[in-house]
């Protein structure tokens, strides 16, 4: 295998947990790192049909972690992280990183859609068994959408807010933007991914809000370039990817769902939903990480960000709610609760995803107590 072509991030992390017996850890340990050498073979499916065997351990690792994960009572979070990383790596192949053009070289790879194909279709189901699809289908959907927008807009404060507001020390602040990196450093949004197709009010709207995302065109105005900014402040690593290993698998899960929704425009009502969540809901968040932030008396660049944040989600929430959402409920009466579907889904997986967040922020502040 040409594994020397491409330099993806290692497999690292998985083998300091101790949720999983260490064989089974090693084991998705080792199968990641098989299938990272998969990416960069040259011809991969080419090379699979004369030498099948070199795909031999991942596969059986990803059979192994997807009846863990989804077939089970109890899922196993191992199997989770595995395949969520396995398919961050083949949806990252979406993105053009000014890297060396031969990282690409199996971007259409046939094996690699096989894999993700197999790996979305049992994590969906287990998903969607979440939520109850049929009683979405029964609601008057756009008085349910401004319902949902008021309450998220302005939500209780939760013991996660709490904590990150009132208790997170500077090493959780800084486990929190190395997490936060992994989308803060990279111009990933997927909204560029939907808005191919015939003109009207509502790709405008969503033209809107990626042009604001984007900085308006300058470099120095991008939310990216603010991100750097915060860790370079404390002299943390700047490169896309770096604490790729520090990423709970909740994380990871939204990324790929979004990767998912934008690809298939069967779940564009799906994709704007989710959206109009993440929009409204927003500036709550950064809220929590702003005042954390004035708490620990961090510099104007630290608190800069996230009130960039909330002045322009504050706006992009009213536009997606207003001009996208409720506009799509009444051309698509018939598909309108896909819209509710698509904002309950985001806000079930924004949780899970918050919570393994503070969890994760909790353990290494406890780690820099002992050390």
């Amino acid at each position: 295998m040409q594994s020397n072509l491409v330099r993806f991030p290692n497999a690292g992390a998985a083998k300091k947990s101790t949720q999983t017996e260490e064989g089974t850890i090693t084991k998705y340990d080792q199968a990641e790192e098989q299938f990272i050498e998969l990416l960069a073979t040259e011809d991969l499916d080419h090379q699979l049909d004369v030498r099948p065997a070199i795909a031999s351990e991942f596969e059986q690792a990803l059979s192994r972690a997807i009846r863990a994960a989804y077939k089970n009572d109890r899922s196993d979070e191992q199997a989770h992280r595995f395949l969520q990383r396995i398919l961050y790596r083949i949806n990252r192949l979406k993105l053009f990183w000014y890297d060396d053009l031969r990282h690409y070289t199996n971007e259409r790879s046939l094996y690699l859609s096989l894999c993700r194909d197999k790996i979305e279709a049992a994590w969906q189901s287990w998903e969607l068994a979440h939520l109850d699809v049929a009683a979405l289908q029964e609601l008057d959907v756009k008085h349910a959408l401004i319902e949902r927008a008021s309450a998220d807009l302005n939500p209780p404060l939760s013991e996660t807010s709490s904590y990150i507001r009132e208790k997170m020390t500077e090493a959780g602040y800084r486990h929190l933007l190395a997490i936060g990196s992994l989308d803060g450093l990279v111009e990933a949004s997927h909204i560029s991914r939907t808005l191919g197709g015939a003109a009207n009010e509502v790709q405008c709207t969503l033209i809107r809000v990626l042009i604001e995302e984007y900085g308006n065109g300058r470099l120095s105005r991008k939310h990216s370039t603010f991100f750097a900014q915060m860790l370079a402040e404390f002299g943390m690593n700047t490169q896309p990817e770096a604490y790729l290993d520090l990423v709970p698998w909740e994380v990871l899960a939204s990324t790929n769902h979004n990767f998912l929704l934008t690809e298939r425009k069967r779940y564009f009502l799906r994709y704007c939903g989710g959206l109009t969540y993440f929009e409204v809901a927003g500036p709550a968040v950064y809220k929590n990480y702003m005042l954390a932030a004035q708490r620990l008396k961090l510099s104007e660049a630290a608190v800069g960000y996230w009130e960039l944040h909330i002045r322009e989600d504050e706006r992009h929430g009213r536009w997606m709610l207003d001009d996208v959402a409720l506009t799509l409920a009444e051309k698509y009466p018939n598909d309108a609760h896909e819209l509710l579907l698509g904002y309950d889904q985001q806000k079930l997986m924004s949780d899970r995803a918050g919570n393994a967040v503070v969890r994760s922020i909790r353990e290494a502040e406890s780690a820099a107590l002992i050390m």
